[in-house]
């Protein structure tokens, strides 16, 4: 039940889940989250190697641009999906938190590219930005696994599960 009583939404509709299951940009998406989240996670022990070390911050510099570049093809071909499913490109109502906060995500990752090419910040000041857009990275990152966690569950039950039926 959702809030004050209600059925709770379901996460797709009958449609949207077959879209989604047929769709071949679902399986891109499974295939580069956890490509990316491996290169965030080899990105983060450079980076924080550069920051308590003071070695290898051109490592870590590219480590980050590599982890830029295969974020911004996870979310160009996650709208791509999106639009597949839910007729949008962002912001569907079943993502539109996960959306906001991969503007965000986008936001820190692009400031930091843009920062490395102008020259605009120090390396440790660089390599700071690069731990707030990893942070943001992680709560992103959270998000989508509790949403395709209570769709797992959802299509197991036949119900959206509440976000605390979702958690593990």
């Amino acid at each position: 039940m959702g809030p004050e009583g209600r059925p709770a939404q379901p996460l797709y509709t009958f449609a949207e889940r077959r879209r989604r299951d047929s769709s071949p940009w679902t399986l891109v998406q499974g295939v580069l989250a956890p490509v990316q989240f491996a290169i965030f996670l080899i990105s983060l022990v450079l980076v924080l190697r550069a920051l308590v070390t003071g070695e290898g911050q051109f490592a870590a510099e590219i480590s980050v641009v590599v982890k830029t570049l295969a974020l911004y093809a996870i979310m160009v071909t996650g709208s791509i999906w999106e639009k597949v499913v839910f007729g949008r490109w962002l912001f569907a109502p079943a993502f539109f938190w996960e959306d906001v906060v991969s503007m965000l995500v986008l936001a820190l990752h692009t400031a930091y590219l843009a920062a490395l090419a102008t020259g605009a910040m120090s390396g440790q000041a660089l390599l700071l930005l690069a731990l707030a857009a990893y942070v943001a990275y992680v709560v992103n990152a959270a998000q989508f696994l509790l949403k395709l966690r209570a769709a797992r569950l959802e299509s197991a039950g036949g119900h959206a599960p509440r976000l605390a039926e979702a958690l593990p």
